[in-house]
């Protein structure tokens, strides 16, 4: 397993960074193209020939290893089981720590029109921004598990003309299901409409002690230009995602950069921005979490390399 990812090296850089209260991780990790640098190939082959199902049961082990933290992306599209979420705890090291998406069922106001949603396509979601859902059936299996989840992510995707009248529609919402939250656990928000970026929104999560989540997307500010927004900084620590550069599409980004096995585009910015929050982040109040996707630049565990870098 040598095509000159610095895999030890990567893995003593995150650890100590990890003792400094800064976790930096991917978004999922279930990719073939990481095999031969983040994973060694010959662990998942059964009977002479690679078996992908030993690899997406077993390859979080070996991904825990090197990185201390990851975003389970996958419970945007369903809720936890406790059986899953036991799985996932299961594989990994006590000082590990998660990111968990919150479901769609909570964060969607009108669910889209696609084949995934059936007959709700196009109907508004009742249980958005339901608190009392939102803590038993998401909340609820993580509970028996708290201490190794880092941050809860409440992704809304970019509100359309119908959804929401205003913005400020949304920030009284999102106060309301704050307030009926049960507390203590450690929330960031990420939005999607650049109008939002506002100090109604700021103040709403700093009184609820709530992260705004700093993201790069196709329609947002960048990271670092988030970073600069006055009053951006509403909570004890730090949570950001680098997903994508702005103005490339997820499409795109997917057509160009799959099956993730090398950096693709090189996002000097993403990076600058990157090394900036853990400068920030190092020694804080609480636990730190930046996340990074192969959307991104191709390959997140060489993006991480690469931020981490002396």
């Amino acid at each position: 397993m040598n095509d000159g990812f610095p895999r030890e090296r990567l893995a003593e850089r995150l650890e100590g960074l990890r003792r400094e209260g800064v976790y930096l991780g991917t978004s999922s990790w279930k990719y073939p193209g990481w095999i031969g640098s983040v994973y060694d190939r010959e662990r998942y082959v059964v009977r002479g020939r690679f078996s992908e199902a030993r690899f997406r049961r077993d390859c979080l082990a070996e991904y825990a290893e090197v990185f201390p933290t990851v975003c389970v992306d996958a419970g945007y599209y369903q809720f936890p089981t406790p059986a899953g979420v036991e799985a996932l705890m299961g594989a990994v090291p006590p000082h590990f720590r998660f990111g968990f998406k919150v479901t769609d069922a909570i964060t969607v106001a009108r669910f889209p029109k696609l084949e995934r949603y059936g007959t709700r396509g196009g109907e508004r979601n009742p249980e958005f921004l339901d608190a009392s859902v939102f803590a038993e059936r998401f909340l609820g299996p993580l509970a028996p598990h708290r201490e190794k989840v880092g941050v809860v992510i409440l992704e809304f995707g970019r509100f359309k003309p119908g959804e929401i009248v205003r913005g400020a529609e949304f920030v009284e919402r999102l106060d309301r299901f704050l307030q009926a939250t049960p507390s203590g656990w450690p929330l960031a928000v990420d939005v999607r409409n650049q109008s939002f970026l506002r100090e109604e929104y700021f103040s709403v999560l700093r009184r609820h002690a709530v992260a705004h989540l700093f993201n790069n997307w196709t329609r947002m500010p960048s990271v670092g230009t988030q970073a600069k927004v006055p009053g951006s900084r509403t909570a004890d620590f730090l949570a950001a995602r680098f997903l994508l550069t702005p103005g490339r599409t997820y499409a795109d980004a997917v057509r160009e950069f799959q099956p993730y096995e090398a950096t693709a585009a090189v996002d000097g910015e993403a990076r600058a921005a990157a090394r900036e929050l853990v400068a920030q982040a190092r020694g804080g109040a609480r636990p730190s979490f930046l996340y990074f996707n192969n959307r991104l630049e191709g390959n997140s565990p060489r993006t991480i390399a690469a931020v981490v870098a002396a």
